[in-house]
């Protein structure tokens, strides 16, 4: 424009400054506010507006908040709705949802009243905080104050209510929108076909898919990708078959979530070719595999007992760029002490080096049980002392692990004195820790004891496993007619009599 000599406003410099914001230039935007206080044009809201947007696209949030107040402060010029929406936005994006709802406050005090996109913003942060009963008493308030609500403002409640698993109540939510006049989206749909699928309820999902079509919508991927991993995370795979196929005719491409949901799904049925042939597929067709893709396949291929490939296949991953997460390790390093190979797994584990991998606590874990399990009790209790010496604090697994090894090696005292070392650490025993000791302790004839933990273990809630039990019944003819132990198993008996089973039962593994 200045090369061809025509003169710049305030108007062309807010649309270049626009520009840039939405190019992440934001710095080039404040050049160019410099360039209208130069030339003696007063900027506008206009500007003020695009320059805070433009921050918050950035993620400099609280540098809009700075600017934001500098402007109400010394009353450069009156926020309106835009504004205010694009800090509400900006403060919900980084989790300050408490201030947000702070300035929707101000908002609805003031001149400037807010609007559905304002309510709208802040009940979907509500919602992703998990404070439902809020978001539902903001929107009760918005409707209140005549505000309509729209698709998005629904969309987000019924989402929060379903991470709730009150899906009931957000299908009477959808009900609600649809009498109101506001049709929902298929967003929203897939909201509602998504929680029913993680529940299980599939069938649910399919009426609910159903009630979309009627409504003239058309699944997307998404409703697809949902519909097949509920079926494999139910073990119908032949089912999550036809939905593919169904999704193939409609000529939806799948996508990398479809397929890791298959391969997920055939790995679990240990139908590793059929899992195999599309990790190769997804190849073929240019997808690229992405960590859970080949976690899966790793899982798959050492449930079936195929500890080379699943070790050729991890080279690979790592030959293509794919740097392995704490996840992937586990599998590994589970797979292999499953399939003999435990001192690999520890040659594996201390190649890591410095690397933050090494201060996983869970890792330890695998690797304590996996020694413990193939008959290295030794290596076990010297990764619990170094992770100890590392400063990693062990959790209820570590402890039951290492109680496990010292009972499983006859040193009970050292078991015992673990349980109280980990309360004293605040870290509570569960029930298979008691189960470790009680069992113990019973196999040792130790009875006195035995009831005394088990008392204890029966007051916090926690019941015998099945292993435990049988320990606790065949004791029973060799204690006396007074015992505490026998009054416990009694009345452990009287329960199992009238429910049918042992209350809680626990697995010893």
């Amino acid at each position: 424009m200045k090369l061809m000599g025509i003169p710049a406003n305030i108007y062309t410099i807010n649309i270049s400054i626009n520009c840039h914001c939405r190019l992440n230039q934001v710095a080039y935007g404040f050049a160019l506010l410099a360039t209208i206080f130069k030339q003696g044009h007063p900027p506008s809201l206009a500007t003020y507006t695009t320059l805070i947007h433009g921050l918050v696209l950035a993620d400099r949030v609280f540098e809009a908040v700075e600017l934001f107040k500098k402007l109400l402060r010394e009353k450069v010029c009156e926020p309106d709705q835009v504004m205010y929406g694009s800090i509400i936005n900006g403060l919900c994006k980084v989790g300050h949802t408490s201030k947000a709802l702070e300035l929707l406050r101000f908002m609805e005090s003031g001149s400037c009243k807010p609007g559905v996109a304002q309510y709208s913003a802040v009940i979907d942060s509500l919602c992703k905080d998990r404070m439902v009963d809020h978001a539902l008493q903001l929107f009760t308030k918005m409707t209140e104050k005549g505000v309509l609500a729209n698709v998005i403002t629904y969309s987000s409640l019924i989402h929060g209510l379903c991470n709730f698993g009150q899906e009931t109540e957000a299908a009477k939510l959808l009900i609600d929108m649809e009498g109101k006049g506001i049709s929902p989206s298929v967003v929203t749909f897939n909201i509602l076909v998504d929680s029913f699928c993680k529940k299980g309820s599939v069938k649910d999902a399919e009426l609910a898919v159903q009630a979309m079509v009627r409504r003239g919508l058309n699944p997307d991927v998404i409703t697809y990708n949902a519909l097949i991993d509920g079926y494999c995370l139910r073990g119908e795979i032949n089912e999550a078959e036809k939905v593919l196929n169904g999704m193939m005719e409609q000529e939806i491409v799948p996508d990398i979530i479809t397929y890791n949901s298959l391969i997920n799904g055939y790995c679990k049925k240990k139908r590793i070719n059929k899992a195999m042939g599309l990790f190769q597929e997804i190849q073929d067709k240019g997808l690229i595999p992405d960590d859970f893709t080949y976690s899966s396949m790793l899982q798959g291929l050492y449930d079936s007992g195929n500890p080379a490939a699943a070790k050729e296949l991890f080279n690979e991953m790592q030959a293509k760029g794919h740097t392995p997460t704490v996840w992937t390790y586990g599998i590994l390093f589970h797979g292999m002490c499953k399939n003999s190979q435990t001192t690999d797994a520890l040659a594996l584990f201390r190649s890591l080096g410095s690397n933050e991998l090494m201060k996983d606590i869970g890792l330890y874990n695998i690797l304590i049980n996996g020694c413990n399990k193939s008959g290295k009790p030794n290596l076990a209790l010297d990764l619990y002392d170094e992770l100890v010496s590392r400063g990693l604090k062990p959790n209820v697994r570590t402890y039951n692990a290492v109680i496990r090894v010292y009972c499983e090696e006859g040193l009970l005292v050292k078991g015992k004195e673990l349980l109280r070392k980990m309360e004293e650490s605040g870290c509570l025993p569960d029930s298979f820790t008691y189960n470790i000791i009680v069992r113990e302790l019973l196999k040792k004839n130790e009875c006195g004891e035995a009831e005394i933990f088990l008392e204890e273990m029966i007051n916090r809630g926690f019941m015998p496993d099945h292993a435990t039990f049988e320990n606790l019944l065949v004791r029973i003819p060799n204690v006396g007619k007074d015992s505490r132990l026998r009054t416990i198993v009694l009345k452990l008996t009287s329960v199992e009599r009238k429910d049918g089973g042992i209350p809680n039962i626990t697995s010893p593994c």
